[in-house]
């Protein structure tokens, strides 16, 4: 049994990209669409020392990139349409998909950082 205030470890991959507390797996970890809460509403930790800088983006850049230039060309080998139904499809899809791939490793790296440095986080609680 657990006692109540400790929290047994949990895996940074299944919260992260759950985008859940990465102490109790419960709370959110974003209070809108990228923005990192202040504390997670079910255990109550601070999320103030978090870091992720721009690590996500440096993963998602080459990852959306990738996905999207291969998309293009395989639509190109397929049907060889027009240039500007790549410019109808591609900007938007890279809109939509940028936040979306950048939530889950955003959330995977804030959980990293505190299995990893949860000290840090200890001290401030």
């Amino acid at each position: 049994m657990v006692r109540p205030g400790v929290h047994p470890p949990r895996s940074p991959i299944a919260t992260g990209f759950a985008c859940r507390c990465p102490r109790c797996g419960a709370g959110r970890l974003y209070d809108g669409l990228l923005a990192v809460a202040d504390r997670c509403e079910a255990c109550g930790l601070d999320f103030g020392p978090h870091d992720s800088g721009d690590g996500p983006a440096v993963f998602a850049i080459p990852i959306l990139g990738a996905v999207v230039v291969a998309l293009a060309f395989w639509l190109e080998m397929l049907a060889g349409p027009p240039f500007w139904v790549h410019v109808a499809i591609w900007p938007p899809a890279i809109v939509v998909l940028a936040p979306a791939l950048l939530r889950p490793i955003k959330g995977l790296l804030v959980a990293l950082h505190y299995k990893n440095l949860r000290h840090e986080y200890d001290e401030r609680d």
